[in-house]
């Protein structure tokens, strides 16, 4: 029952920290990491995913925006 447990339990934070832009989004390009500097446009947020995010487990989109997945690839 222990092991289990313990199972169950690893198993939860695994998919805790998962996120779905980071794990469906592709590789994170330069342009997602940078941060924009002043008076430089913002980056566009992949709203599918930071719906998806929000619905099925929001702390992934704290995990999306820290690593920039949740943004959009190209500025254009």
């Amino acid at each position: 029952m222990k092991k289990v447990l313990k199972s169950l339990s690893i198993g939860l934070l695994v998919v805790s920290m998962s996120s779905c832009a980071t794990i469906f989004g592709g590789p994170v390009s330069e342009y997602q990491r940078t941060k924009p500097a002043p008076g430089e446009p913002q980056r566009k947020v992949r709203v599918a995913a930071l719906i998806a995010d929000i619905v099925l487990f929001w702390p992934g989109a704290i995990v999306d925006f820290a690593t920039g997945a949740i943004y959009k690839p190209e500025g254009k």
